[in-house]
């Protein structure tokens, strides 16, 4: 049984080293610990502050983010409806040019056939009155070929020009 109860001189030893060492420990080792201690704790508070602060500033970025993408968005579809509005536009430009520029081709296609039918009109008419005076020349001298006869046309012709 001795061994299992200790002796008075080992429990004061003891109680002496651990006192000593209880010392020892609070002089040189609990104050660094415990600053150490303290310090993690309030880098810990201020790394959970600081993350706190980004995470509030990252959803702040996020509203102003989402705000640009809205706003982009309506420029964008803004400037859609105005290259479409300026795509009908030349469109419908171009078609009213198109409209002007066919008229005018047909107006002037109409011109030109009225002068060239005048034209031919003029050259038929001229024929016919060279063919009408050929023919009436040939008449004439076949029924004239007496100088009498011609005298008398004449002044019968004459006096009809005189009655008008």
């Amino acid at each position: 049984m001795d061994l299992l109860l200790p002796h008075l001189g080992l429990i004061v030893w003891t109680l002496l080293a651990f006192l000593i060492v209880l010392f020892l420990l609070k002089k040189f080792a609990w104050g660094p610990i415990l600053k150490g201690l303290n310090d993690r704790e309030s880098s810990i508070a201020d790394s959970l502050a600081s993350a706190e602060k980004v995470k509030l500033e990252m959803a702040q970025i996020k509203n102003e983010n989402e705000a640009l993408l809205a706003k982009a968005r309506e420029e964008r579809a803004e400037l859609l409806k105005e290259a479409k509005d300026m795509k009908d536009k030349i469109i419908n430009e171009a078609r009213d040019e198109a409209k002007l520029q066919a008229a005018k081709i047909i107006n002037e296609a109409h011109a030109s056939i009225q002068n060239q039918k005048m034209a031919a009109l003029t050259d038929i008419k001229n024929h016919v009155g060279k063919m009408v005076i050929e023919v009436s020349e040939k008449i004439l001298r076949r029924e004239l070929a007496d100088k009498s006869q011609q005298e008398n046309y004449i002044k019968q012709l004459a006096e009809e020009i005189k009655l008008n």
